[in-house]
């Protein structure tokens, strides 16, 4: 397996620039991973796709409005992109600028003060701010949109899902953009139950691969969060025979994570709609909170995720190799090229593909 067994080319144009109006009114392509066959609906289809006694599962986690404009002692321009906060004055952040050594003083305009305290990775600092950043983030931060988008962002509540809640991403669970308050209703007015989890996205989950083996690539540590209502509901589902849909890469891996810390299958008596019960060896999830480095890749045995909802993924990324490692590399790559003929948008504010 080679990194690039997971390109494929995109023309520019079939990048979408703006989110859709209505939330719900982009396209989703439907995909059946058994037969690879595909249809083309509107995401707010999905009432009449899931079915009474489905568990949805979504990340509520808000993306930090990290990116933060600010100069040197000596007047040149800085940008701060927030990934991780170590303590309550310290984070690790992209910097852009030049000579920004151990030391340096940062100055942000209608906020504090900060300073290098350590050289990372790259271009990431760790920086130490004076007093704590998030009061100022309504004056100074702003939503740091992937660099793919160059229109400008009206309403920065259109990077947040409407069930955003637990502020740590330096990007959003594009998946969920498609959610309004009326489909997510609807859906339980159906019948489909709705569980949360937290997953803290960061940005090297967008990079593309560089190294010519996948299984040379280090991951970088995210964290989650899977409670016990949500383990809960996700035992109940799977004893009763729904499916447990994750809605983006982020809930698939936060579920896989917690599957792996929990032991080993169990047989359960599992209902199968409109049949007799049987038994079946399925995954019993407990609860979990924590570091994630989980690096899905196809071979890899889902153990949780019978279905996903997620949008069109960059190539040569570790999203796109998670989606393979899902419904079959061969499948996913044919699937992408049906989706750029027929027009559908790609990435972060693109349309969506259901998977099951």
């Amino acid at each position: 397996m080679k990194t690039s067994d997971f390109d494929y080319h995109l023309p520019e144009s079939s990048i979408a620039q703006t989110p859709a109006e209505p939330r719900d009114s982009s396209r989703l392509l439907i995909l059946d991973r058994a037969s690879g066959m595909a249809e083309h609906k509107t995401f707010r289809d999905l009432n009449q796709i899931l079915q009474p006694g489905d568990l949805l599962v979504l990340n509520r986690t808000r993306v930090i409005p990290a990116r933060i404009f600010a100069k040197k002692e000596t007047g040149g321009r800085v940008e701060l992109l927030l990934l991780r906060r170590r303590d309550t004055l310290t984070w690790e952040a992209l910097v852009g600028g030049k000579g920004l050594r151990v030391g340096k003083k940062i100055i942000v305009e209608k906020g504090p003060q900060a300073e290098v305290l350590e050289i990372l990775e790259g271009s990431e600092r760790l920086i130490k701010f004076f007093e704590p950043i998030e009061a100022y983030f309504p004056s100074v931060g702003n939503v740091p949109l992937p660099p793919y988008i160059h229109e400008k962002l009206k309403d920065p509540e259109r990077y947040q899902t409407v069930y955003s809640r637990d502020i740590g991403s330096a990007a959003a669970p594009t998946a969920g953009l498609h959610f309004t308050p009326q489909l997510l209703d609807n859906l339980k007015q159906k019948g489909v139950m709705i569980a949360f989890v937290t997953l803290h996205v960061g940005l090297d989950t967008f990079a593309p691969v560089t190294e010519e083996s996948p299984a040379e690539h280090k991951i970088h540590t995210e964290w989650c969060e899977l409670p016990q209502e949500t383990a809960d509901l996700i035992n109940h589902t799977q004893k009763n025979g729904g499916r447990i849909i994750a809605v983006g890469t982020t809930s698939v891996r936060t579920l896989e994570s917690a599957a792996t810390r929990s032991g080993t299958l169990s047989a359960v008596e599992r209902t199968q709609p409109h049949s007799e019960p049987s038994q079946r060896d399925v995954k019993m999830v407990g609860p979990f909170i924590g570091p994630t480095n989980i690096f899905i890749l196809p071979g890899y045995q889902f153990q949780v995720v019978d279905a996903m909802i997620t949008n069109f993924h960059l190539p040569k990324s570790t999203l796109i190799m998670l989606v393979s490692a899902f419904a079959g590399r061969e499948t996913i790559l044919r699937t992408y090229d049906l989706a750029i003929r027929e027009g559908y948008r790609f990435y972060s504010f693109g349309d969506a593909m259901f998977i099951a």
